[in-house]
């Protein structure tokens, strides 16, 4: 079974990057009201369109999984060996036979370049870590919150991996955090024992009429509007869509057995049917320095049916032009194996990344490794491309600006080129 990314996951550099401030669903020890209230303070855009962002922590090995090269030395092309996929000339490891005969369906990018940091910033805000640390650039998907909005009680922005770095606002204000609904995140949508929904709109209702009365005497009317924010949050607690879209149970029996050992899948296909605008999830640990060949034996395979279900259900219910889903990690690994135990070590100058959905062109494989997979062939492309090809997917211009802290404006992305071949 794959590991689901949690406070104990460490990465080579002993740093936990399951993030911090987890006080609370939102945060900073913010109620759901205020947070409500924090995300409306600016204008917000409806758009129909979604994102998935599937995260491999560690830096899977692109020499394994996407990008294989047979021909190399043995130090070099590993264990596994390519296979056909259905669409002529694309081949992939032998460990995703699901996703091979589904490749008309998918994509692949081959020679994106990366930096060197264990860290989900760069694959998750367009910017390094080490880069990240002064400008606070936002996340993708609190860039979705900010723009995309969403109805009163779905949340435009879930993580299923808690906070990390790569999930922050920056900015954009903690109002964009996004809603973790593992620990308090979950219990804050349960009502509590011996409380029923009329007991909630009864609740509402004396709420509503202290709030005019504090409105009444408040002179300079800072109270106006709070109760507003306060309906919205009873609302996501009473309504209980995204707490059903979290259970499986509600989902059918064949479907969650489909998905057994990989329900992160599940949840986010279910979340994204209820009305989130983005969803963050990690799965393994792919730091591997040591034992690469038997950690990807067990972690592929899963891989493979998650994807595979995963996009074949969004198909299935007419959301594949709706739905963009994109997998990767923060590297690839070192072309040549290691004297380690068969291990890869870090290899930022080439990796690989999935992407599927959203009316991108699938069935390709864009841009090439050298023949041993060390550095970029033709076709270099940066992550800031690939973040940039998903907001432009999803409606939302990357050129756009926000003010930070100063008031000073800042783009959503410096580097805005779109990758043009899934255009």
């Amino acid at each position: 079974m794959l590991t689901i990314w949690g406070e104990k996951q460490r990465f080579c550099d002993g740093v936990t990057r399951r993030g911090f401030l987890k006080i609370g669903a939102f945060g900073a020890g913010l109620t759901l009201a205020e947070m409500l209230r924090l995300r409306a303070s600016a204008g917000t855009a409806s758009s129909t369109k979604s994102a998935i962002m599937i995260y491999l922590p560690g830096g899977p090995s692109h020499m394994d999984m996407y990008d294989l090269k047979p021909d190399a030395p043995k130090e070099f092309r590993g264990e596994f060996k390519p296979i056909p996929t259905n669409v002529p000339g694309v081949q992939i490891c032998e460990l995703f036979p699901l996703q091979a005969r589904m490749w008309d369906k998918l994509a692949v990018i081959r020679s994106l370049v990366s930096v060197d940091e264990h860290s989900d910033s760069l694959v998750m805000t367009g910017y390094s870590e080490n880069s990240n640390r002064i400008a606070h650039h936002p996340s993708f998907g609190a860039v979705v919150s900010k723009l995309r909005g969403s109805a009163s009680d779905i949340p435009p922005f879930v993580s299923l991996r808690g906070s990390t770095v790569g999930t922050e606002p920056g900015y954009l204000g903690v109002g964009h955090r996004p809603f973790t609904p593992d620990g308090p995140g979950v219990n804050n949508l349960r009502l509590a024992n011996g409380v029923n929904t009329k007991s909630v709109v009864d609740r509402k209702s004396l709420l509503h009429t202290f709030d005019s009365v504090r409105r009444d005497i408040d002179a300079s009317d800072t109270m106006r509007g709070m109760d507003t924010f306060a309906a919205r949050a009873f609302d996501m607690v009473a309504s209980g869509t995204v707490r059903k879209a979290l259970d499986l149970t509600h989902e059918d029996p064949r479907a969650r057995d489909r998905y057994k050992g990989i329900e992160p899948f599940l949840t986010a296909r279910r979340l994204i049917e209820a009305g989130v605008g983005c969803v963050t999830l990690a799965i393994g640990g792919w730091d591997t320095h040591s034992s690469n060949f038997k950690t990807l034996r067990q972690q592929l395979p899963q891989v493979d049916r998650g994807i595979a279900n995963l996009v074949q259900d969004l198909y299935d219910r007419g959301l594949d032009k709706d739905v963009v889903t994109v997998m990767w990690g923060e590297f690839g690994r070192t072309p040549k194996i290691n004297n380690s135990d068969g291990g890869r070590d870090h290899w930022s100058p080439v990796m690989s990344a999935l992407v599927a959905g959203g009316g991108l062109k699938m069935g390709q494989a864009i841009g090439a490794s050298s023949s041993r997979g060390e550095h970029p062939k033709d076709r270099p492309l940066h992550v800031p491309q690939v973040l940039s090809t998903l907001y432009h997917t999803l409606g939302i211009d990357p050129g756009q600006t926000f003010p930070n802290g100063n008031g000073r404006p800042m783009y959503i992305l410096d580097d805005r080129e779109p990758v043009t071949e899934l255009l």
